[in-house]
């Protein structure tokens, strides 16, 4: 009996993937649930699994394969079933075989075809592609490239000892081949062409659409994060040891947040068609770089939780990003958006709203500056820039401003934040 393995649903707005690699080769038994290959959308990387115990008879979409939901991918015959795999099977562009085409409802696109296999130069070493027996997955191989590494030197932590992005990075992060990056041969290009991953032309597409289609405006004010931080400094130690999560700022801009777009409904608002549309509820995204990308999972109904909750969910999303594990349902929706560029020591910028969002803040870089006090004094304080990017077409400017300033008089008193004011 053969079994077809699909292209399962890939949530909303997802219509298409791109398949990054297959975790097992023709002829590999595998067990139900077993994971079989991994997709690439333009949000996320998801595993499919096999639907049922065998073995992996017939691969029909090749790595770098488009597909839509529903496409066949490959076959599972029986359990123990003796299959003769076919040479280069991974590498042929996906097309499935005369007998699965009936069963297939749409047709992947195929992938470039592979390149004829020719001898290795014996002058320059080529980019090296393998770790262990296995090829690298798109993604590890640029990662690898981009960095000079040597994969071999890279402890591989995935599935039948294959390299992992995790891998690479934990690896670059320890300071691994830092002092040594490979000299480049005089007869390489300068140049090197790499196709965007579905994730990255996805983030360029929702940019540039929020550009074109939003009336887009910055305002800015500054905060003084000397009570943040006090608070911070008295309670982090009983904090963490109550909850098990250490005390971040991330929490106090939220409920900061929360406070103000209660009081300025548009600021959590969008323009649906020719209807201006009020959110009653409060799902902020927090915005996560990845060496993939940008992504922004969402904390949802920020009004209800606590700084604890709050604070345990960003850190698991953090955790989740870098390893590749967010999923579709958690970087869907959204009324709000924060990003920190502080974190890369950025003192001020103009964020890009995230549509169809009407408003995103941006946090930057605490620095200590010469502030002067209400006596004339001067004195040095943690001051720390921020800027609301509003969609103008919604929100109007004494709107942005009194956010702004609203969002201040949280941070500076966070009493006010734990009082609800």
């Amino acid at each position: 009996m053969t079994i077809e393995i699909k292209v399962p649903t890939l949530g909303e707005s997802v219509s298409e993937a791109t398949v990054a690699k297959w975790l097992k080769k023709v002829g590999d038994s595998v067990a139900a649930d077993e994971p079989l290959l991994e997709l690439e959308t333009d949000k996320v990387t998801l595993e499919v699994n096999a639907p049922a115990a065998g073995t992996l008879s017939e691969i029909l979409a090749a790595e770098g394969a488009e597909v839509g939901v529903g496409v066949v991918l490959g076959l599972l015959g029986a359990a123990g079933a003796a299959v003769a795999p076919k040479k280069a099977e991974a590498a042929k562009p996906a097309a499935p075989a005369p007998a699965a085409a009936a069963a297939a409802p749409v047709v992947a696109k195929a992938a470039a075809p592979a390149p004829k296999p020719v001898a290795p130069a014996p002058a320059a070493a080529p980019k090296v592609s393998m770790a262990g027996d296995f090829p690298l997955a798109p993604s590890v191989r640029h990662l690898v490239d981009e960095h000079g590494l040597d994969p071999r030197k890279i402890s591989a932590s995935g599935k039948d000892g294959r390299l992992t992005k995790a891998d690479v990075i934990g690896y670059i992060a320890n300071g691994g081949d830092k002092a040594v990056k490979p000299s480049v041969p005089n007869n390489v290009a300068r140049e090197e062409r790499v196709k965007m991953t579905r994730l990255r032309k996805r983030i360029a597409e929702r940019l540039k659409e929020a550009q074109n289609t939003a009336a887009m405006l910055t305002t800015f004010n500054e905060v003084d994060m000397s009570a943040v931080m006090a608070m911070r400094n008295k309670y982090k130690d009983g904090f963490e040891k109550k909850h098990g999560i250490k005390m971040g700022f991330m929490s106090f801009f939220v409920k900061a947040c929360v406070t103000a777009l209660k009081e300025l409904p548009a600021v959590n608002g969008e323009i649906r068609g020719d209807e201006l549309i009020y959110k009653n509820f409060y799902d902020v995204g927090v915005a996560v770089g990845t060496p993939q990308g940008l992504v922004v999972p969402v904390v949802r109904d920020c009004d209800t939780k606590s700084f604890a909750e709050i604070e345990a969910e960003i850190s698991g999303f953090g955790r989740k990003a870098r390893d590749g594990k967010l999923t579709i349902e958690e970087m869907t929706g959204g009324s709000f958006t924060i990003s920190n560029g502080g974190i890369y020591g950025s003192m001020l910028s103009t964020p890009i709203l995230n549509t169809p969002q009407s408003a995103i803040l941006g946090m930057h870089n605490i620095k200590q500056r010469a502030v002067v006090l209400d006596g004339g004094s001067i004195v040095a304080r943690p001051m720390m820039y921020l800027a609301l990017s509003y969609d103008h077409r919604i929100i109007d400017g004494r709107e942005a401003v009194t956010f702004l300033v609203r969002v201040k008089e949280g941070l500076e008193d966070p009493s006010r934040l734990v009082l609800d004011m």
